[in-house]
């Protein structure tokens, strides 16, 4: 079991992300990610939010053991080329410790402003799916010739090539048929907000469509809360999440340290490798260093 911390770039001033990664790193965590959106992602709505290869890039410089992912990039936002080529640079600058992931998109909010089409799901998929091979073969061809229902490649190229031979895909898919792709494009699952019994239930279908599953990957997103009253609970809920607070409490790791190892334990019986706290801001992080120093050792590796 490894232990991450999934910050989106909302909400806070560059400089604030830039100690929050350190401090996250010199807690003992294994995993700092960023998320992709053009605007805020959860509430309060009206706050601004940073494009995510420019942040993704500057986590890569300010850390230096940790890997460095983005969960996820929209695959409707860019050419899988564009992306491909840039992941390389972050994988160079990280010395090799660059994590990618991939998704159909959803905040239709954002395709709509910037006059994106906001595909049909099936299609969204589709494109996704295309878009896995695309950056993978990118990454591992000399070139690359591609004919597809998306994107057209004549002797493509994307030199140099990464550190890593080719750097982890994740796909973060929650519905039956996004899972089995997830299962047969990626090298890593991820899934948000989903009670242990949720992510075993899913694992499943990813795993029953995986090619190669004693190499595959699957972490899990997760809330973070200290021991609140009932009234300070339902406030915490709403402030960071909204209307969809219904919709991700099963997914929430709360109140005393002894509580959320239980937690753990239960998502690690279901098979997750990854346990990824999602913070928003304002960071509680009294909380956090308490999880980072209490609960994380309940699942380190005995020593011989």
């Amino acid at each position: 079991m490894r232990f991450g911390v999934h910050l989106g770039p909302q909400g806070l001033e560059m400089d604030e992300l830039r100690d929050a990664w350190r401090q996250i790193e010199d807690l003992g965590f294994d995993w700092i990610s960023v998320w992709d959106h053009f605007y805020a992602a959860a509430p309060p709505w009206e706050q601004p939010s940073f494009e995510a290869t420019v942040v993704h890039t500057a986590l890569a410089m300010e850390t230096s053991r940790v890997r460095v992912g983005c969960l996820v990039y929209s695959t409707g936002y860019r050419h899988p080329g564009v992306l491909a080529n840039a992941g390389v640079a972050i994988d160079h600058l990280s010395k090799g410790r660059f994590e990618i992931g991939l998704g159909a998109g959803w905040h239709q909010t954002e395709y709509d402003a910037y006059g994106i089409p906001f595909e049909p799901p099936a299609v969204r998929l589709r494109r996704m799916a295309e878009y896995a091979e695309v950056v993978r073969r990118l990454w591992t061809e000399d070139s690359v010739d591609f004919q597809g229902e998306f994107y057209k490649l004549e002797q493509a190229r994307c030199d140099p090539k990464p550190l890593q031979r080719s750097p982890r895909i994740w796909i973060g898919a929650r519905g039956p048929r996004a899972l089995a792709l997830a299962g047969q494009v990626g090298d890593a699952w991820n899934i948000a907000y989903v009670s242990p019994e949720q992510f075993g239930h899913s694992y499943e279908v990813v795993r029953a469509n995986c090619p190669r599953p004693a190499e595959f990957v699957a972490g899990v997103n997760v809330g973070l809360m200290g021991e609140l009253s009932e009234s300070d609970r339902r406030e915490f809920l709403i402030r960071r999440y909204g209307s969809a607070e219904a919709g991700v409490v099963d997914g929430i790791l709360e109140g005393s340290s002894a509580r959320m190892i239980d937690r753990v334990g239960q998502y690690q019986d279901a098979a997750a490798e990854w346990i990824i706290i999602a913070l928003r801001a304002p960071i509680e992080e009294e909380v956090l260093v308490r999880f980072a120093t209490e609960v994380i050792p309940a699942f380190a590796a005995p020593q011989d």
